[in-house]
């Protein structure tokens, strides 16, 4: 289902009869045509046992099915919005950032602690986002939010990229995380203990950044 970018804070969905997307509770702005909107109480496309595992990961942000003939227009607190298409990979977000998503994306929660073994876990401490993440796969759309902007950087193989862990937002492909202590400049001036990591990401892939060390 594509999303046409209305601006940088907006998006807009095309549904067809038959078809069906999920998004953030509240993330409806306007929408012109038949459509309709139900609390979702399944936890999305991944059923009854991915519901169970986003309650116990406290990935449990409220989702509402939307169906129908028409156009609908999503935004959320003013946060920017990037769009990012999947052809049948994984993408890895917090579900506090889900604005809206493809229904056909299989949706589920991974601990983070598989992902870069203990440092993994810190990672999820550093960052305030907990020890599990949603993920999303398949074909199809997904909006998510962040704080002024975000940028794409590719992952490959031999060349890891270094995020600040409060500027991640996401990312997909066949990618391995782990959290380095990053002694520098920022230490000196006495910026916040959390910039004392930094999340390196190896494989092949991407990674989106937000412009801002805020969470949403």
């Amino acid at each position: 289902m594509p999303f046409r970018e209305v601006n940088s804070k907006m998006v807009e969905a095309t549904l067809v009869p038959g078809q069906k997307m999920f998004s953030q509770r509240g993330a409806m702005l306007a929408y012109r045509g038949e459509v309709s909107f139900t609390p979702n109480m399944q936890g999305g496309q991944g059923g009854l046992a991915s519901m169970i595992g986003r309650r116990v990961a406290n990935e449990a942000t409220p989702l509402m099915t939307v169906e129908g003939n028409g156009t609908v227009m999503f935004g959320h607190g003013g946060h920017h919005i990037q769009v990012i298409q999947l052809t049948g990979d994984t993408l890895y977000v917090e579900a506090d950032r889900l604005l809206a998503f493809d229904g056909t994306l299989q949706q589920g929660t991974m601990f983070m602690g598989s992902q870069g073994g203990v440092m993994g876990m810190v990672r999820g401490q550093v960052t305030g986002q907990g020890l599990f993440t949603t993920t999303l796969k398949g074909h199809g759309a997904v909006a998510v939010m962040a704080h002024g902007g975000v940028i794409e950087l590719p992952i490959t193989p031999g060349r890891a990229v270094h995020v600040d862990p409060q500027a991640y937002v996401a990312h997909h492909g066949d990618v391995r995380n782990k959290l380095s202590t990053a002694l520098g400049w920022r230490d000196m001036v006495g910026r916040g203990s959390g910039e004392a990591f930094q999340l390196e990401l190896s494989g092949s892939g991407a990674v989106y950044v937000q412009a801002s060390e805020e969470k949403l």
